[in-house]
């Protein structure tokens, strides 16, 4: 019989047949086959179809389809099938059987199909015509049990053909009436998992006819309970695009553990999916899902996350104690019995499979090897994938565990592949091996023959068969994570060449592979990344050492080498649609850096051939490979395209990411190439390839912003470097950069440039584009960019923190724009509260220095400066008296070195002030006062600190004038911001108890002396903008905190304060209230469990109590205060029913 086929070879009629005659007999027989003895009845048909697979049709049947296709285009094909099922009585075995080896075997017959079912839809609504339907239905069902890779999934044809108003059924109700008739009429011969499709992806029904989709619900319903299928056992993650109907309820039930296991496992709490099922779908839950779940096994001495997740479940109540105890005891059982070769758990009956398989791979590498029998490698495909479905077991079934668009979520940042991926089991990763080692020999063997653009189908075929098996997925893109990421460096050429390949085609069959939802060990409140499969491999190809750059330079010019080869026939859009763009940057970057030749060199006119034999050579040189490649003129055309161009901002990502200290590059190589690419490539180059226009300004503002990207980055995912580390060699660039800057901006001199600090405008941008939130996750990014500007602003020439500009024919300093970033930003990441970071202080003063070395009067321009810091920005000043005695020397000696004069007017003044508290301590002299008050408050309180043991602080204060209230009053204040760090910031080196002992000092000093003292804390009154000042300098959480720092100093509240100071109750039940707000809303209050290990109670009181504290002085305070008291008092909210019934009647209904 086999012999008798070979009638039906076109090569034995080469040109003795007319090709029309050859045609036509052709055409006969096809026509034939498909109208021979049409017994079957269509009922026959939905039933049985399944059977009439390709794998499963009788191979002399399929032998002789392909045989006929030769003479054909898969055009002519489909429209001879049209007209065969449109004149004649059809077999509909031959028909369905013909259909399956026309989508197997035709690449093309895909869409063509797509079409053909459009028209026999488009044909059956016109007229009404239930046969054009069945033929829809048939032939959709059949194309898509060749799996996704072949053709869409029967559910999602549904979907798109009916699940929308924009349907043919959507135009009429007559329609509408067709399409749920010709549906009933189905259901009689109909298996479960259509009907399961048509119940949960219905078709759309307008609201007023619901009533027809009711109708055949129940129809339908009836019928899975005629088959013993309920709706109530479909699984709780149950894909409806597979057809298969050998899942029972059990295997769904551990498919719905599986990918339970996988969300737990990913965010660490009960997935929503299974709380519903615990209570609306009781019985499936109790019966299928925990029995699936407790399963004995041997447990592992460290608890996985499948014991995570039971144990969840246990304390959520959702595990019975009998069925728990039983699991357990169970367990413990089955460890006695078992040994420790946990490989005996594998099933015995799947090694036959794995040898079937085997068989057919090597039967694969005969076919590929060969050019005359290409046209016999999409039936052996299919022969493979089904041979892998029987290896993978009914788990598998050409789909996911999830739905079919389910991320595919990859720990990239576990070295070992079962913990890329705990749902994958030990005979899948093998199967992957397997696999993946098949296709490396399948390439090199035919590259031995042939160059890749001559090695016909078989590779791309071989990938998209791999990607319609859905669930083998996570396997498959773990052991790619766990060869590229974590091993590259190691695997030899063939391997480099085999992977470069199998993920260019990868790339090619994206459209079937789900997002990947890749884990990099980035901190919890950074969600993980969800990329494109192409995206996925470019993030495996990190670059940091001399051996990953290796690895990474021959991977991405073999990958890149078998595209162009592979493809060479593609036209130049068809080139640009399929090469992913991240492959093309990545050899921007690489090819330039570690060749020398390619910096600046233009394409030459003449083609540079790529010799794929030199790629498949094992003693390849890759920097060869690569310079043969970027020369050749068709990769040059590729880098004239805007998808494919490396810009400035994503150059500078890939070098931050490199370790200088592990480079490929010397230190002087890299210099030379960051100097290449800055000055010579991206500044002169044009804006829309990438580059900076010549604008010297936007590069820094790109250098400013990408490195600011980098370290949030990195700091997040904690790859290697310490915290607010910049790569010194870009930093360095910056630095002169920005010097080079400057000096230009000293030419325009009061001109509009000149006017604007480009580089607060840049900070200040990134801040205005973020929200300025109280959620969690948007605090912390704040508090880190914050730092990270600090220290970008630290690295960098401590001049350019001011501007020099013209005032008339003098030359003048402005720090008008460090004052605002400090005033509005930079003061919220100081932990002292009312002080900055000893680095940014000595760094601006150092600055001022220098840059009054542009005035023609630097004293006067210093102390210009600071005589604006005074009012504008007393923060510098408050940091300069903290860190004074590290700051003198540094500012002294600099200052002797540039001018050789006395100290500016302003610095002296700071350092008499310093040595005025000292003294004021030590000795007893008079400490003199001066306006503003708070700035030798602050020195004297620094002083203070710095005293130990402290011992005559009282005796001091009282030595203090009678007009030193604001003095005072502000010495109160910074006590009270060091109260609040010690809380908020105890590794300051604060001490919470120090800081509320002196703050009652000055309390009970103010108090002894009768000043006025609790409008410090409560800025909308009149008599408090005094002390506005004050309250601007320190941080915002400082400032929300103020409520606990009053209500700690209780103790010293007298009954005089309450008579004497007519706002204190006001002030008092304000700050209560703000108090309950911060522990209602949860913002800022402190608790215990993030205090330091001071053994105080005091300082670890937890939030309830320190509320119930200010609750009781309220209540104690509130019958002793005057009657005026309360006329300041205007409506506020109700926090507390007791402080209500507290009040006067006339005043309780206003905190009602």
């Amino acid at each position: 019989m086999r012999f008798w086929l070979n009638v039906f070879n076109v090569s034995v009629y080469k040109s003795a047949v007319h090709p029309d005659s050859l045609q036509q007999f052709f055409r006969h027989t096809l026509t034939e086959v498909l109208t021979y003895n049409p017994l079957l009845k269509v009922s026959d048909a939905i039933h049985m179809q399944r059977e009439w697979s390709f794998t499963r049709t009788c191979p002399l049947l399929t032998t002789l389809y392909r045989k006929l296709f030769v003479a054909f285009s898969a055009k002519q094909l489909i429209s001879q099938l049209q007209q065969v099922l449109e004149t004649h009585e059809v077999n509909w075995q031959h028909v369905l059987s013909c259909v399956s080896t026309l989508a197997v075997c035709q690449a093309e017959a895909e869409q063509l199909f797509k079409d053909l079912l459009s028209h026999l839809l488009i044909k059956a609504f016109e007229n009404y015509d239930m046969e054009n339907m069945i033929t829809a239905f048939l032939i959709a069902r059949q194309a898509a049990l060749e799996g996704p890779a072949v053709f869409m999934a029967y559910s999602e044809w549904f979907k798109a053909s009916f699940g929308n108003a924009g349907g043919h059924h959507g135009n009429s109700k007559k329609a509408l009436v067709f399409l749920f008739e010709f549906l009933s009429e189905l259901v009689p011969f109909e298996t479960a998992p259509y009907l399961k499709v048509h119940i949960m992806y219905p078709p759309f029904v307008p609201t007023k006819h619901r009533s027809l989709l009711l109708e055949y619900i129940t129809l339908a319903k009836t019928r899975l309970a005629d088959l013993k299928v309920a709706i109530e056992d479909m699984g709780l993650y149950e894909d409806l695009s597979s057809t298969d109907e050998s899942v029972q309820p059990q295997g769904q039930a551990l498919r719905d553990v599986e990918k339970a296991l996988q969300i737990f496992e990913n965010t660490r709490k009960i997935p929503t999916s299974v709380i519903e099922a615990s209570i609306f779908r009781r019985p499936y839950y109790t019966s299928r899902f925990l029995p699936a779940l407790l399963r004995p096994r041997v447990l592992p001495k460290i608890p996985d996350v499948h014991m995570a997740f039971i144990d969840s479940l246990k304390r959520a109540d959702k595990i019975p104690s009998n069925l728990y105890s039983t699991y357990m005891q169970a367990c413990h059982a089955m460890k006695e019995k078992m040994l420790k070769d946990e490989t005996k758990l594998e099933p015995s009956h799947s090694k036959e499979p794995v040898e079937q398989l085997k068989a057919e791979l090597a039967e694969l590498r005969m076919l590929s090897v060969d050019q005359a029998k290409y046209e016999e490698v999409p039936a052996q495909i299919a022969v493979i994938s089904d041979r892998l479905t029987s290896v993978l077991g009914h788990g598998s079934d050409k789909s996911e565990t999830a739905a079919l668009n389910s991320p595919i979520q990859v720990d990239v940042s576990a070295p070992r592949l079962e913990s890329c991926h705990q749902s994958v089991s030990a005979i899948w990763l093998g199967v992957v091996d397997l696999l993946l080692t098949s296709f490396c020999q399948n390439l090199i063997a035919a590259s031995y023959f042939h160059p890749p653009d001559r090695q016909g189908p078989c590779l791309s075929l071989f990938v998209k068969m791999i990607c319609g098996h859905r669930n083998l997925l996570p396997a498959l893109l773990g052991r790619l994570c766990q060869l590229i990421y974590h091993q590259g460096p190691s695997l030899d050429d063939a391997h480099i060449l085999g992977l470069a390949a199998f993920v260019i085609h990868l790339s090619e069959s994206r459209t079937l592979i789900p997002e990947v939802e890749a884990n990099f060990g980035i901190s919890q409140l950074v969600p993980e990344k969800v990329l494109s499969v192409s995206e996925y491999w470019n993030c495996l190809l990190v670059h940091r050492t001399e051996e990953s750059f290796a690895f990474c330079m021959r991977f991405c010019t073999a990958a890149a080498s078998y595209l162009m080869c592979k493809f060479s026939s593609y036209s130049h859009e068809d080139l640009c649609a399929l090469i992913p763009p991240s492959l093309v940057k990545k050899l921007q970057y690489l090819v330039p850096r570690l060749c020398l030749e390619a910096r600046g060199i233009p394409c030459e006119e003449a083609k540079t051939d790529l010799i794929w034999s030199s790629l498949s050579c094992p003693s390849l040189n890759y920097k060869r490979a690569s310079l043969c490649l970027w020369k050749q003129a068709r990769f040059q055309e590729l880098l004239k395209e805007k998808a494919f161009q490396l810009s400035f901002r994503e150059w500078l990502l890939l070098e931050l990411e490199v370790y200088p200290e592990k480079d490929i590059l010397s230190a002087s190589e890299r210099q030379d190439f960051h100097y290449w690419a800055i000055y010579q490539w991206y500044l002169p180059a044009p804006s829309a390839s990438g580059g900076c226009d010549g604008d010297l300004e936007k590069a820094c503002a790109i250098v400013v912003n990408t490195i600011l990207d980098s370290s949030q980055r990195s700091d997040l995912s904690g790859c290697g470097r310490s915290k607010m580390s910049v790569s010194p060699d870009i930093l360095c660039k910056l630095q002169e950069m920005v010097l080079e800057l400057g000096c230009r901006q000293k030419l325009l001199s009061g001109c509009l440039d000149a006017q604007r600090h480009f580089l607060f405008e840049v900070l200040q941008e990134r801040l205005k584009d973020r929200k300025d939130g109280f959620a969690l996750s948007e605090q912390l990014w704040r508090q880190q960019e914050l730092l990270l500007h600090r220290r970008v602003l630290v690295g960098l020439p401590a001049s350019a923190l001011l501007r020099t500009c013209q005032k008339g024919k003098k030359t003048v300093l402005d720090g008008e724009d460090f004052f605002r970033f400090v005033s509005s930003e930079l003061r919220n990441v100081c932990s002292r509260g009312y002080a900055l970071s000893y680095d940014i202080t000595t760094h601006f003063f150092r600055g001022l220095l220098n840059a009054s070395l542009d005035c023609e009067e630097p004293t006067e321009g210093v102390n210009d400066v600071l005589t604006a810091c005074q009012t504008k920005c007393p923060i510098v000043l408050f940091s300069a008296a903290l860190w004074w005695s590290r700051l003198e020397p540094v500012l002294c000696s600099q200052w002797k070195r540039l001018f050789g004069a006395p100290l500016p007017e302003e610095l002296e003044r700071l350092r008499e002030w310093q040595s005025s508290a000292g003294s004021f301590l030590a000795s007893g002299t008079v400490f003199p006062l001066s306006d503003p008050p708070w700035i030798p408050a602050a020195f004297l309180h620094c002083a203070v600190q710095q005293q130990s043991p402290r011992r005559q602080e009282r005796s001091a204060l009282k030595r203090l004038g009678t007009d030193a209230e604001q003095l005072l009053v502000s010495l109160l204040f910074f006590s009270l911001m060091d109260l609040i760090s010690a809380k908020i910031a105890p590794k300051e080196g604060v001490d919470f108890q120090t800081s509320l002992e002196w703050s009652l000092e000055i309390l009970q000093c103010l108090e002894e002396r009768g000043m006025s003292w609790p409008l410090l804390f409560h800025s909308a009154e009149e008599g408090a903008r005094k002390y506005c000042v004050l309250r601007s300098t320190v941080s915002d959480r400082h400032i929300r905190l103020l409520p606990v720092a009053f209500y700690s100093l209780t103790p010293c509240f007298h009954h005089e304060l309450l008579t004497r100071e007519r706002t204190f109750l006001y002030v008092a039940l304000d700050l209560y209230i703000q108090l309950v707000q911060l522990f209602v809303e949860g913002k800022d209050l402190p608790r215990s469990d993030q205090e330091g290990h001071s053994p105080d109670p005091m300082e670890h009181e937890d939030p309830l109590e320190v509320i119930s504290t200010a609750r009781r002085f309220l209540l104690g305070a509130i019958p002793r205060c005057p009657a005026q008291s309360f006329g300041n008092i205007q409506l506020v909210p109700a926090f507390s029913t007791t402080l209500n019934a507290a009040l006067p009647p006339s005043h309780s209904c206003l905190l009602a």
